[in-house]
């Protein structure tokens, strides 16, 4: 098995977002920055263009979606945290993903949750946090009385054998899946005490025991509350081979050990070790067993950073033992992040400095997102939620959640490693009758997507008949661009405008010509946006703690002091002028355009407003043509091509605009169909004109690339006092994706500080050009 299995996985991409903070009140913004990474060596991966970003509500329904677009595999963007989108208070999930990782399955898509509190509501009842708390505790009570608690039992490699000392690992978690610690003892079938144990982080901890012939096992536990509970431990194995590992004076030690029942039956057996990192295999070494115990040295060299599953085979191919184990590497990398002060005046100009060299002081390249929080009160930061070291170099490679990630990789934490082991040993244990390792096919059903498509085909109008080598125009037209393709239908009526780039609502024009310029067919479209993936979203409550009692208190205060109301907070800030409405056009700009005045109303037929109102257009048969053509010209409605018969139903009072295109313009755009001109004729919104059906052509306003907004910073030296007065408070005093030192290793931000008197957290996160995830806090604080 181990032998045939390929040496490289496809380039699957792994997808992490770093957001400003983990919890937000409703106003709000929610800021990220995207890194997507090669999943087996974690160095920025330029294959996909457009991640798409979710916001899933607690009901489970995708309420905002973005296409970020990622370039050389860093992007960023934001969500408003708003009233009109239905943001109301609850935990969220955000969710990343590409469309080539959707190839892969689930494992690969980023999931993250956040809480949304209503500051003014959490405040107007301030029983409900400590409802919620006391809530919690009784619950707690109640279920501790029904022993709802689980501890379980991993062996490590796999299972108990006979005369063979082995560590197990053990998990204790109350009924909705958080950890409990726990003490306990454990006995033979004899109930001869073996052995005492205790969790020592997070309900998870390890035991050595040394099981007896023809004896079986199990624990005695107590919670903390004083409750108890008996749990038989796996029954033990009479023959087989374990893998264990252990760090020894400073290398790694893999042993292969088994019992003399196993030797016996099986003199000199040839077992095989495989190492490997995220599905790619990098040692095999094959031992021939002729003691009960052989180890061997995992060179540090050979072993990349991070998860290894390490794999005990038998002469016949058959996994026997498995373990799970984390390698951290010592890195020739300094990244620094400090503040010009260790104290700011309110509203003080603040400097942050970030270096980022080897140890010799030479410049290493990477890319950083800073995030800038006032602590709200909280002085003792224990947000240990995901970061992109625990999320690119653990969570993402073992299953099932990961309880406070940030945890095992706090460098300032000594027992973090000797902790991270218990929770391999136990949530990363895999039994051989679930393990499967991910198939990839060699048909991709998912392409990675290099910017938008637009495809289709076109046929007969009645009938499926192709039509072949008709011209396709595609115009995409918004407020900041408009552009203009063409595409020809092949041998089966198809056609595919690819990798097109835009932004922000557009409108789309698409139409078919065939070969002689007219306007023939029905174009049938496909659909443009991906659909998302399923939502398996799980609503569970806000943890009310005391962190976020304080945070809440603390906000309110805030608010209160400044005189922020709650509808100032709710309220969007938009700068932007008066919207008028403005039609599309697909033309550029007219010779002549005419906007109804007062007079409109003296006219009854629509083609004696246009005679009258166009220079150069004279009524023939009843219709109009300019003077310098002989025949009649190319009408438009709101912007679709039109049949004479339609404009002819419109009233002239229901006009809002008429455009004249009579020179190469109108062909160059409109094609051979236009040479006698262009009438193009709009309505006022809401009028129901005549309408025939025009399926050569589509128009339809899509979504391009969400266009990511500019955190907003006051400056004292040009204030914009609306803003400003709201940015007084803010809770993310500065947000920047994009902080990448320059050839000196080198880079400095600069920001104002908010009004108020605080503890302020800075925070760095990003990856280095040769993908080692960075990690960086420092805090400081705003007194007068």
């Amino acid at each position: 098995m181990h032998a045939q299995e390929k040496k490289t996985l496809p380039d699957i991409e792994k997808v992490y977002l770093h957001t400003d903070k983990s919890i937000y009140f409703i106003g709000e913004d929610l800021w990220y920055k995207a890194y997507n990474v090669r999943a087996y060596n974690n160095l920025l991966f330029d294959n996909s263009n457009i991640l798409y970003v979710e916001l899933i509500s607690p009901d489970s329904k995708i309420i905002t979606r973005n296409k970020t677009n990622i370039e050389m595999g860093l992007g960023y963007g934001d969500f408003q945290l708003a009233d009109s989108l239905g943001v109301k208070p609850g935990v969220y999930q955000i969710r990343a993903y590409t469309n080539w990782n959707r190839n892969f399955g689930n494992d690969f898509v980023f999931k993250k949750n956040i809480e949304i509190i209503d500051v003014f509501e959490a405040h107007s009842k301030p029983n409900k946090t400590q409802n919620s708390a006391v809530e919690v505790k009784t619950a707690e009570n109640e279920s501790s009385k029904q022993n709802e608690f689980t501890v379980d039992f991993f062996p490590e490699g796999g299972s108990l054998l006979e005369n063979v000392a082995s560590i197990v690992g053990f998990k204790a978690v109350d009924s909705n899946g958080n950890p409990i610690n726990i003490k306990g003892e454990i006995c033979d079938s004899d109930n001869e005490l073996v052995t005492n144990f205790l969790s020592p982080h997070d309900g998870m901890g390890k035991f050595q025991i040394l099981p007896i012939e023809g004896k079986n096992y199990y624990a005695k536990i107590k919670t903390l509350s004083g409750v108890e509970l008996r749990v038989e431990l796996p029954k033990v194995a009479k023959q087989g081979y374990l893998l264990s590992f252990r760090p020894f004076k400073g290398k790694n030690i893999i042993t292969i050990n088994t019992n003399e029942t196993t030797l016996i039956q099986n003199p000199n057996a040839a077992l095989t070790v495989v190492c490997k990192a995220k599905g790619i295999s990098y040692l095999e070494t094959t031992q021939t067993l002729t003691e009960t115990v052989s180890s061997f040295e995992l060179s540090k060299k050979k072993t990349p950073e991070g998860i290894s599953q390490i794999t005990l085979y038998d002469s016949n191919s058959k996994p026997q033992s498995e373990r799970l184990v984390y390698i951290e590497k010592e890195q020739d990398l300094e990244v620094q992040l400090s503040t010009d002060k260790a104290s700011y005046t309110p509203n003080e100009k603040a400097t942050i400095n970030v270096s980022s060299k080897s140890k010799t002081g030479v410049a290493k390249s990477a890319s950083f997102s800073l995030s800038v929080t006032d602590m709200n009160g909280v002085l003792e930061d224990k947000d240990y939620g995901t970061t992109i070291s625990s999320y690119f170099l653990m969570e993402s490679d073992i299953r099932g959640k990961v309880h406070n990630p940030g945890y095992y990789f706090d460098t300032t934490n000594v027992k973090r490693l000797d902790h991270l082991d218990n929770l391999l040993l136990t949530q990363g244990w895999r039994d051989f009758l679930w393990k499967t390792t991910p198939k990839f096919n060699d048909t991709i059903s998912y392409k990675a997507e290099k910017g938008i498509t637009v495809s289709g085909r076109v046929k007969q109008l009645l009938g499926e008949k192709p039509l072949v080598n008709n011209n396709m125009t595609l115009a995409l037209i918004n407020k900041k661009q408009m552009n203009i393709f063409n595409a020809t239908t092949d041998s089966i009526g198809r056609f595919k405008f690819e990798n097109i780039m835009f932004s922000g609502k557009t409108d789309m024009f698409l139409n078919s010509r065939n070969e002689k310029g007219k306007f023939r067919g029905e174009i049938v479209i496909n659909p443009i946006e991906q659909t998302p993936i399923p939502v398996s979203f799980q609503n569970e409550p806000i943890n009310w703690t005391e962190t976020t009692g304080t945070i809440v208190e603390n906000v309110f205060k805030k608010f209160v002091a400044f005189g922020i109301k709650p509808e100032n907070v709710l309220d969007e800030v938009k700068i932007v002028a008066k919207k008028k409405n403005q039609t599309p056009v697909f033309y550029g700009i007219p010779d002549n355009s005419y906007v109804p005045d007062e007079s409109v109303a003296t006219f009854t037929d629509i083609f004696d407003l246009i005679a009258q109102k166009i220079p150069g257009v004279i009524s023939y048969d009843d219709s109009v043509r300019f003077m310098r053509f002989d025949g009649e010209p190319l009408f438009l409605l709101n912007g679709n091509t039109a049949f004479k018969t339609e404009i002819d139903f419109i009233q002239p009072s229901d006009v809002e605009k008429i455009d004249a295109l009579k020179g190469a313009q109108a062909t160059m755009f409109y094609g051979a169909e236009a040479a006698n001109g262009i009438i193009a004729v709009y309505t006022k919104p809401g009028t129901k004109p005549y309408e025939k059906g025009g399926f050569h052509s589509i128009k339809k306003e899509i979504d391009g690339f969400y266009t990511a907004r500019v955190f907003y910073s006051p400056n004292p030296e040009q204030p914009q006092t609306e803003l400003d007065n709201k940015a007084d408070v803010r809770n993310t005093l500065y947000w920047n994706p994009y902080v990448h030192p320059d050839k000196t290793g080198n880079a400095s931000v600069s920001y104002y500080n908010t009004k108020v008197e605080t503890k302020v957290k800075v925070a760095l996160e990003g990856i280095t050009a040769a993908g080692i995830p960075v990690v960086k806090n420092t805090y400081y604080t705003v007194k007068k």
